[in-house]
């Protein structure tokens, strides 16, 4: 199986080269990636064919398209608060961008194309939890993009044929995942916090509730759909019906790091919803086989890789010496 990953030097896409290279199925990855939000250095040392690009230039997805079995496609504008920044670019990004996706693939007789969308598409639907076929109201230019994908992936299934997954993300986490940008997720943005001795910023009351999902669990799924060539006309909640409010992340945390973690509050973001828990039935039918990482798994794996991160990062001094930048816990 020779894979595409657009987006694949980012966080999911590049733990989702880390996967695939020990899938005796796939035979060669090549990744398409514009490297806005994702890193060279996230694929240093992977057997990968890396080729530095947008998905909306036509010419190079196409030749990155070319030969390719399975695209999985990761590639987004990948923030809420960006998104309202920037809706025009958002849009382009996620839903033009996906567009141009599905018509590379369909031209290039590729055979299948996951995709990932959003839990951000429920928006405003205050059901819980959150079923795939329950009404969608998205509350920033973000979740509207994610909408519009997952409709295309759609159309294309039953216009062209185009064998098509669109996952619905929930709150992915996990190694690699950035905590210095100015949208960066929550977990990243509190384990960095918490092990430098900073006080972790909560926006709103920390009561909001979020479906946080392991990124390795993520890339087994995805990699199981690719394997059994999985399609479904409807988009499908990745994520396992766990309702965890920040306040019990954090909990979580200060039992990893064995002391108490700082707490600073600030207001709501625009776009942002209150709660957010997967109905799972649907990839429980189709992926029998998936076994999701608890949070403590998680968190333990995450907080170890950002203690690797800042143990190997070493400030030049002027004298010449070298330190090491401190660890907290």
């Amino acid at each position: 199986m020779r894979l595409l990953i657009t987006g694949g030097a980012g966080f999911i896409g590049a733990n989702l080269v880390r996967n695939a290279l020990a899938e005796p199925a796939v035979t060669d990855i090549r990744v398409l990636d514009d490297l806005s939000t994702g890193s060279r250095a996230n694929l240093a040392g992977l057997d990968v064919d890396l080729r530095e690009g947008s998905i909306l230039d036509e010419t190079r997805l196409a030749r990155a398209m070319t030969g390719r079995d399975v695209v999985v496609h990761l590639a987004a504008m990948s923030s809420v608060p960006g998104s309202v920044e920037h809706p025009i670019a958002a849009h382009g990004a996620n839903a033009t961008g996906t567009l141009c996706v599905l018509e590379a693939a369909r031209r290039e007789g590729v055979r299948q194309v996951v995709l990932a969308s959003s839990s951000s598409v429920y928006g405003a639907n205050p059901d819980l939890p959150k079923h795939e076929l329950t009404w969608t109201s998205p509350l920033s230019p973000y979740a509207a993009g994610k909408l519009a994908g997952e409709a295309y992936a759609s159309a294309y299934q039953a216009s062209y044929g185009l064998a098509t997954l669109a996952f619905r993300f929930f709150n992915v986490y996990g190694p690699g995942q950035r905590h210095d940008h100015p949208y960066a997720a929550v977990i990243p943005r509190f384990v960095h916090a918490a092990l430098h001795g900073e006080p972790v910023v909560i926006h709103g009351d920390g009561r909001q509730t979020r479906d946080f999902t392991y990124v390795d669990t993520v890339c087994a799924v995805i990699l199981d759909a690719a394997r059994r060539s999985v399609h479904h006309p409807q988009p499908v909640n990745l994520a396992f019906g766990t309702r965890t409010d920040l306040h019990a992340v954090l909990a979580e945390l200060e039992q990893i790091l064995g002391r108490p973690v700082e707490r600073s509050f600030a207001p709501r973001r625009v776009g942002d919803v209150l709660h957010s828990e997967a109905d799972n039935q649907l990839l429980r039918r189709l992926f029998p086989e998936v076994t999701a990482a608890s949070l403590a798994d998680g968190l333990r794996a995450t907080v170890a890789w950002h203690r690797a991160q800042a143990a190997r990062r070493v400030d030049v001094v002027p004298q010449g010496k070298r330190r090491v930048e401190p660890v907290a816990g």
